[in-house]
């Protein structure tokens, strides 16, 4: 669904987190990026929240939301199929819940902490469709654990400010599929322009920028 600068956010409220805001660099980073963008078009994947919405369209943004966050945690049964010995992740169907996006519109993709909730075979073809989403000089944007970190999955996250994310943490429950690297990620956006930047709390900021010239 989209929500433009004259919608009013919905009025439900966030649910308590564990993860208390900090100043984020990779969002720091992003939004100086954007400071130019009259109305960024912005694509948040994870659960809708009415805090995350103010503080976008308070920006003048369109946002495009769609929770993929949810259905990868919790491993939603419309999008596995287990009739066979290895069960297999049905991607084009996951991707499905997305909304319709024109091709090179969207000026950042917020994805949050969804890749490291997917199986690997799937990565491919999912940061291939957000990336086919982003305009030039668009932005995604992914937070990844890192490889010592065994547990604690974030649930939902949202803003506070533009820069202060915060999350709700099942700090007991183990992430589902090997760490992605640095390496990886790159490999997974070649021809994009990768930062990445650390946390304190185990996790990897990362922001891959689509060149200014796209190339069909």
């Amino acid at each position: 669904m989209a929500w433009t600068s004259q919608q009013k956010a919905l009025s439900r409220t966030p649910q308590p987190g564990t993860g208390a805001p900090v100043p984020s660099q990779g969002l720091e980073w992003l939004w100086k990026h954007l400071q130019d963008v009259r109305q960024p078009q912005i694509l948040d994947c994870g659960p809708v929240s009415p805090a995350t919405l103010q503080v976008l369209l308070n920006r003048r943004a369109k946002v495009y939301v769609a929770d993929l966050i949810t259905p990868a945690l919790e491993a939603d049964p419309r999008f596995w199929d287990r009739s066979k010995k290895t069960p297999l992740f049905l991607t084009a169907d996951f991707l499905r819940q997305l909304p319709e996006i024109p091709p090179a519109s969207v000026t950042a993709v917020l994805s949050w902490n969804l890749l490291d909730l997917l199986p690997a075979e799937s990565l491919p073809n999912v940061l291939g469709l957000f990336y086919s989403l982003l305009a030039p000089l668009g932005v995604f944007y992914c937070i990844l654990r890192e490889p010592f970190l065994a547990a604690g999955i974030e649930r939902r996250w949202w803003l506070e400010s533009p820069a202060s994310p915060r999350s709700q943490v099942d700090a007991e429950r183990t992430f589902p599929h090997p760490p992605i690297t640095n390496r990886e990620i790159e490999k997974l956006l070649p021809g994009a322009s990768v930062k990445i930047f650390l946390t304190r709390s185990g996790r990897r900021e990362v922001l891959a920028m689509r060149p200014a010239e796209l190339r069909i």
